[in-house]
């Protein structure tokens, strides 16, 4: 079964940037969606964005104009750019991919991101 790797959580000031990772284990973005999710303290995991098989991509309020997804076929790798970060971008982020044919969906371990001054 695919295998779902996060990097590029870290400390970081409000107002500044990174990039996370979510490195896959071989190249499913023909058959899988993505999303990233981010679980922050006190709160339920919740979804920030997505990209499908067709690569289109889809946002929720709070981080839209802010945030990116994008995906990077030749390295089996899907990146969320999340610009203007602040305090309550602060958690846990898990990518999970879900095979389209079936609705199963894969995992990632989680990378922390804490935005404080």
């Amino acid at each position: 079964q695919v295998q779902l790797v996060e990097s590029g959580g870290g400390l970081v000031q409000p107002g500044g940037s990174l990039r996370l990772s979510c490195i896959a284990s071989s190249n499913i973005f023909s058959e899988y969606a993505v999303r990233w999710y981010r679980q922050s303290p006190g709160n339920q995991r919740e979804w920030l964005a997505s990209v499908d098989h067709i690569d289109i991509t889809h946002y929720e309020d709070s981080v839209k104009g802010r945030f990116t997804i994008s995906t990077d076929a030749a390295k089996n790798t899907v990146y969320l750019q999340m610009n203007n970060l602040q305090p309550e971008d602060t958690g846990v982020y898990t990518c999970a991919a879900r095979w389209q044919a079936t609705g199963e969906i894969t995992w990632g371990q989680g990378t922390r991101v804490t935005v404080s001054s």
